[in-house]
């Protein structure tokens, strides 16, 4: 790569070559990867907490959005030794084998990642312990997936119906618009239940809602049942599964952001099908400005 397209910066007391910072990575918008990086060294001091402790999944576009993309779960091939990482077995290929995660502590770290054009950060709902072991979910996810033409309207309506269950077992749930076409309701465990005993009991959730609510959610992925319909998708609890990460960017033709969302603006979305649309990197920044942590300060685990 010619010299005039690396840039030398210091992260946190690391010296980085960043590379090819004009590059456009959403031509629709014209937004750069500069501007990307910019992004998540701004959102940092809200994203870290939510991936911290957590192997990082993610997704390249070495192009930038419409070319080729691909997922990463290893440790990237030249990694700087300074980057923490944790070896999880059975994540490989087809459930077999072990796979060198990241773990993604600082600043440095995500930029490192991120200037590998890693625009999606996906984690698990656990994190890893000390001696790098999985441990018990610290949250549960429940994704809810439109199926066309059901869109962000009907997945409100639907939100509203999850909170009032989950808040009925003592859960206390935060809404995130997923950046993509759904949005995601997370609510903090205690850590004394197992990533099986979670999913098992999300799946009954979903269940339960699919028989209430017949003519708007389904609980099963089978693609014939789902249109007009909202997926209430409790597999993500799997525990080899993962979901966006609350602040993370998504590859989409906008620079969208899974964002997390007040309770007040669900609502409002449930009753006007245009009141709530999904959120992109100025908008997110202008509201951690605003109103702070949307998510960590309000995924507190049950009394």
């Amino acid at each position: 790569m010619p010299e005039k397209d690396l840039v030398t910066v210091d992260v946190g007391g690391r010296r980085m070559r960043l590379s090819s910072l004009d590059k456009l990575l959403y031509p629709a918008t014209e937004t750069t990867k500069g501007e990307v990086l910019n992004y998540y060294a701004q959102i940092a001091p809200v994203l870290m907490p939510v991936i911290e402790g957590r192997p990082v999944t993610r997704i390249r576009w070495p192009h930038g959005v419409g070319d080729m993309m691909f997922f990463e779960k290893n440790m990237p091939s030249g990694a700087p030794s300074w980057i923490e990482r944790v070896t999880i077995t059975g994540h490989g290929s087809r459930g077999g084998g072990d796979v060198v995660y990241p773990l993604v502590s600082d600043l440095a770290a995500l930029t490192y990642l991120v200037n590998l054009n890693s625009l999606e950060l996906h984690v698990p709902q656990w994190r890893v312990s000390d001696d790098g072991e999985p441990e018990h979910p610290d949250r549960l996810v429940i994704d809810l997936d439109p199926g066309s033409p059901a869109g962000l309207h009907e997945c409100a309506q639907v939100a509203l119906v999850v909170r009032e269950t989950l808040a009925a077992e003592g859960y206390s749930s935060v809404p995130v618009t997923s950046g993509s076409k759904g949005m995601q309701l997370y609510a903090a465990l205690d850590g004394s239940q197992s990533s099986d005993e979670v999913r098992e009991w999300t799946k009954g959730i979903a269940q339960r809602l699919t028989k209430e609510m017949p003519g708007q959610v389904v609980w099963k992925m089978t693609k014939s049942l789902r249109p007009g319909k909202v997926l209430l998708d409790w597999s993500q609890n799997v525990a080899a599964k993962t979901t966006i990460a609350p602040y993370s960017l998504r590859g989409k033709e906008r620079p969208t952001v899974a964002a997390p969302r007040t309770w007040d603006e669900v609502e409002q979305g449930a009753d006007d099908r245009d009141a709530l649309q999904q959120l992109d990197i100025d908008d997110v920044l202008e509201r951690v400005d605003e109103y702070g942590d949307l998510f960590g300060d309000r995924l507190t685990p049950p009394e």
